[in-house]
């Protein structure tokens, strides 16, 4: 498995046989889509940060490749789930210490 895979199916606690969702059109993801493209990293570890990648399927992942404007939109979709996800996270965690407490 690729090291952005990774990252992606740990951070929203996605199994390999789940059902991933594009985060674009709701259809099966295919792909894990970069949205800043790697060769803009070199080696860098920050390319697979979850910031920048995303479920996609392949039309949107098309998209994503050829059309600057799209590709912004995805970023800014993505962001306001990957914010929503870190939200989810910390309730979580402030119902668990309430409830040890």
């Amino acid at each position: 498995m690729k090291k952005h895979t990774k990252v992606y199916l740990d951070f929203f606690y996605y199994g390999i046989d789940d059902f991933i969702p594009c985060e674009l059109c709701g259809s099966k993801s295919c792909d894990i889509h970069h949205l800043t493209k790697q060769s803009k990293f070199g080696k860098k570890k920050e390319k697979d940060y979850i910031e920048n990648i995303i479920a996609v399927c392949r039309d949107c992942h098309n998209k994503c490749e050829h059309d600057n404007l799209f590709n912004c939109y995805a970023r800014i979709k993505h962001l306001e789930l990957v914010c929503s996800q870190i939200f989810a996270m910390i309730n979580l965690k402030k119902k668990l210490k309430n409830y040890e407490d």
